[in-house]
Parts: C-alpha cells; structure tokens; sequence
C-alpha cells in the first residue's frame, strides 16, 4: 500500500465514511452495519471501509499512489466478500486522492471472466462543488478537489475560514488536522500553513484597517473603505465575497472601483 500506510487505519475509515456520504451520494439506511473483517489468505488483508446498507455491501479503498496490481487486489477482495455475502449486491470502489495522474486499471477481462470496479479520482470533482456545503467534512474534502484554475492560497483561505466559521475551538482543531494530511497529497502545506497564519489575524486589528477608517472620517469614508478592501483581497487573499461583509460594502461597487484603479 506504500504511503497509504502512514495513515492510520481510523483516518481512513473516516474519509471513507465522508467520501461515501459527499462523494458517491450513497444513501445511507437506518440499519446500515459496519463490518470489520480481515481477509486472510496468503496474506492478511483489512479493506478501508466495509458496511451492509440494506440489501447491499459497499466496499471503498483509499489510494494516494498508483498501485500496478490494483484490479487484482480489488478482484480479490470482491471473491473474500463473496465468500460471506453471497446474496448482497457488492458495489466496490477506489478513491483516489494522490498526486500523479491515476492509470490504475479498473477492469479485468480475460478468460471467461469479467470483472470491474469504480475508480472515483478526487481531481475530477469540482471544489466548488463540496464547498457549498454546510458539512464541515465535506469541506474538508473539497481540498482534494479540482480548485477550475482559481488561485490555490484564495481557495485554502475560503476552506479554512468556513470550517473556522462552522466549528468551535475543538472541532476546528480536529479539521485542521484533516486538512493538513489532506495537503500532503496536494502539495498544498505551506498553502495551509499561510491560511492558518491569516485566520490569526483580526481585521479590525491591522494598523492599515485602523489607519482606513481614520483617513475615512477626514476624507471620505467610502473611497477609503475600498482601498482598505482591495489590500485585503490582494494583499492578504481574502475574498471578496468576505471582505465586502466584514466592511458592509456593496461587492458591485468595489468590483466597479477596482476596475478604476486598474
């Protein structure tokens, strides 16, 4: 399993567990049943996350590297889960959060047999998309995500901001740890890193925030405003969805200022 190792056996389960939940939309029943079993043949073999859900079994793998034998591994674990559940439907697939592009195979087909699996590549789903979401494991997720070409450091702050938004002290700090083993597999660390850093920071705090609203009273409140608002957007990589509440501007007249300023 190479650096899939590292992570412990819990973490995995619960990015399975939200990984079923946001990205594979399976509905969950009431009387849905973890299953942990290990597979022993020739070797001893625990899946990443095993449950009954009605009628069915569902079998998810995490993958942060392309493993050359993975329809095999897959296939072999579809004839274990056989063995013990014969009469269920058996839904299988392989999250794949790495780095390098996935060219794991998902299919055999030789001989008189047919097999296959889903391959769900988390480059493919859409940040935005999780991002939506009020769910902070969704969120954290979306760091895994296609960020579409937006700037990296603006993506992390939004992230980090709305699980900061969403969780108190305790549960933020879990997340946070999340988030950062995620990063790894991004090359995101010293992204999340600075965002930690800005999330420290209080706005109204910042010499150039008091130094606005001074200049304001004496020169007109509103031009000054929108500076202060553009070094925070370009400067501190905010954005400017935040920003115009924080400082209860209207986002079309900023966007209209910015554009005379170019």
């Amino acid at each position: 399993m190479g650096q899939k190792d590292v992570i412990s056996k819990e973490i995995l389960k619960n990015i399975a567990r939200d990984i079923s939940k946001h990205i594979l939309r399976i509905d969950i029943k009431d009387d849905m049943e973890m299953i942990n079993q290990e597979f022993t043949r020739i070797e001893s073999r625990e899946s990443d996350l095993l449950f009954q859900n009605g009628d069915e079994i569902v079998h998810i793998e995490i993958q942060n590297n392309n493993h050359k034998e993975m329809h095999l591994r897959m296939c072999r674990y579809y004839t274990d889960i056989l063995f013990l559940y014969e009469k269920y439907k058996v839904s299988q697939y392989m999250v794949y959060i790495g780095k390098e592009k996935c060219y794991m195979k998902s299919q055999i087909k030789r001989d008189k047999i047919d097999y296959a699996y889903d391959i769900i590549d988390m480059r493919d789903i859409a940040c935005e998309e999780l991002l939506k979401s009020n769910d902070p494991s969704a969120i954290a997720l979306s760091i895994l995500c296609d960020f579409k070409g937006e700037d990296k450091q603006i993506v992390i702050n939004r992230i980090l901001r709305k699980l900061r938004e969403l969780n108190d002290d305790s549960s933020f700090e879990k997340y946070l740890k999340i988030i950062t083993l995620y990063s790894t597999n991004r090359g995101l660390e010293e992204n999340v890193k600075q965002g930690v850093e800005m999330l420290t920071v209080d706005i109204e705090k910042i010499p150039f925030f008091q130094d606005g609203v001074k200049i304001g009273v004496e020169q007109g409140a509103k031009e000054a405003t929108f500076n202060n608002a553009i070094i925070m957007i370009k400067d501190f990589h905010l954005a400017i969805d935040d920003v115009v509440k924080k400082l209860n501007i209207k986002k079309e007249e900023l966007l209209e200022y910015m554009q005379t300023k170019k």
